[in-house]
């Protein structure tokens, strides 16, 4: 049983089952069954045993819709099944097709869960494995920086995880993400602010040059900051030992932001944010037309905003 509504995983679940198969007999033949094709009967066509033994998948998709006919078939089938024959449901989970699910549990189905990775997390652990199974070292910055670059799209992900590892020799950095992926205008302002208040001063002048070189407005670059800066001084005046939870329901923002802000806020101390807020609030002025380079008054910006991020220090 595949369970769940993420298409990628469960095109890879039914994928390995046909696999595996194969390697065992490669005149496997394969059957992927939507609802609409299973008529009464046709189940039970596919599943008799052969003269010959022949080995077959049958892939039944979208069980949850199936007629309940058809499910009667399945528990039949279910309850003394084919040794040569392989069934492979396709579910989307919840309450609709239980029956159907619970029958195949109890006849000892192995059940692959194929949930969609809604948390920042669970995407960027999926990254991290999808470079583990190429056998490829990423570092940790390289996989945030994919998924800020590509969002939820696990088809994205893993292509961009598979056209990493065929293009780039060694570790795969943060750099080569960027060069590849990073062309989104709000992803490349965010990296610029998340690099200056982490107090990496050179890395976020160089995103900063990459960002704006690549075509993006200053302005973008100016409120990303400014955003960063006003996280970490809201995060900073919230009591300490609150949960992520209730800090991310406080202060509006989603637990995988509370963890990673309440990382970039070590360092800062209440001048620095205070210096750093009036540093962005020059360059946001600056930018909109206040003074003549906005380049440059993004650059002393960063810089005061990486200066601020080492004033405990």
């Amino acid at each position: 049983m595949a369970v769940g509504q993420e298409e990628l995983l469960l095109d890879r679940a039914v994928r390995e089952v046909v696999a595996a198969a194969r390697a065992d007999d490669p005149d496997t033949d394969v059957r992927d069954l939507a609802p609409g094709e299973l008529q009464p009967g046709v189940l039970a066509g596919l599943t008799s045993p052969s003269l010959f033994a022949e080995r077959k998948v049958v892939v039944v998709r979208q069980a949850q819709d199936l007629a309940a006919d058809t499910v009667k078939e399945l528990k039949a089938y279910l309850a003394a099944p084919a040794e040569e024959i392989a069934l492979v449901l396709v579910h989307a989970g919840g309450p609709k097709g239980k029956a159907l699910l619970e029958a195949a549990r109890k006849a000892g189905a192995r059940e692959v869960a194929c949930a969609r990775l809604t948390k920042p997390a669970d995407r960027l652990a999926f990254v991290r494995n999808e470079f583990r199974a190429a056998g490829r070292s990423a570092s940790p910055q390289a996989c945030q920086a994919l998924v800020d670059a590509l969002g939820s799209d696990l088809r994205e992900l893993a292509s961009a995880c598979g056209q990493l590892t065929a293009d780039v020799d060694g570790v795969i950095d943060e750099a080569v993400v960027a060069r590849y992926y990073t062309g989104r205008a709000e992803v490349s302002s965010f990296a610029v602010a998340d690099r200056a208040v982490e107090g990496r001063a050179a890395e976020a002048l160089e995103a900063l040059r990459w960002a704006l070189g690549t075509g993006v407005a200053p302005v973008l670059v100016s409120s990303a900051l400014a955003q960063g800066v006003r996280s970490i001084g809201r995060l900073a005046s919230a009591p300490s030992g609150a949960r992520p939870a209730d800090l991310a329901r406080e202060l509006g923002m989603p637990p995988w932001k509370i963890d990673r802000v309440r990382q970039q806020t070590r360092g800062w101390s209440a001048d620095g944010v205070a210096a750093a807020l009036r540093a962005v609030a020059e360059a946001d002025a600056a930018v909109k037309g206040g003074g003549s380079d906005p380049a440059y008054a993004l650059e002393k910006a960063v810089v005061a905003v990486a200066r601020a991020a080492r004033s405990r220090r």
